[in-house]
């Protein structure tokens, strides 16, 4: 793939919102969140997908069917292979977000595949190579700040996903914004007090 070729190499939305829990349920499965990630490079067929997972096409088949079917997957184009015609699957949204508090089924949706566990394991080899760059920051700061500052963050999750793909080092990319209650607070200087 050329440097600065699209990422990816089919058409989808930019942002899909998640709010049935079986859209829920499919994107918390560690492989389908791996063969979604594979696809943010270009479109892939199952067989091309076995291959980079290390895993039975029949496995991988059933997965992405599980994708397909809640709506997060979608053929993008089809090849005539000896007779028969090989399916392309590409996402249906380039970012996916659950809907928080909502439910358009009926039934609650389960919480969001913990995106922090997947990056920890998956980190582990880089912090003990001494490669890890992170950091953790705290902010007493109200509610409205908190929504405006995770829009600048999105916007930076956004241009890390659209890169194009060179190179032969995969990054991985995590950040967080959450309300912690059992954080120290200094009391109010005397002058407030």
């Amino acid at each position: 793939m050329a440097i600065n070729s699209p990422v990816p190499d089919y058409e989808l939305e930019e942002t899909v919102e998640l709010t049935s829990a079986e859209q829920v349920r499919a994107i918390s499965n560690p492989l389908r969140t791996t063969i979604l990630g594979l696809l943010h490079e270009r479109a892939a067929t199952v067989t091309e997908l076995a291959a980079a997972v290390k895993r039975p096409k029949s496995t991988v088949a059933h997965h992405v069917n599980v994708l397909a079917t809640a709506g997060l997957l979608r053929v993008v184009r089809t090849r005539r292979v000896r007779a028969i015609d090989e399916r392309y699957y590409g996402r249906t949204g380039r970012m996916f977000y659950v809907g928080l508090g909502r439910q358009s089924d009926g039934v609650d949706l389960p919480l969001d595949f913990n995106d922090f566990e997947v990056a920890a394991k998956e980190s582990t080899a880089a912090y003990e190579a001494g490669q890890m760059r992170s950091f953790i920051r705290h902010a007493r700061i109200p509610e409205e700040r908190a929504a405006e500052f995770w829009q600048h963050v999105d916007k930076l999750i956004h241009d890390f996903d659209r890169l194009p793909r060179a190179g032969d080092t995969t990054y991985g990319f995590v950040v967080g914004l959450y309300p912690t209650s059992d954080y120290p607070t200094l009391p109010a200087p005397p002058d407030e007090a």
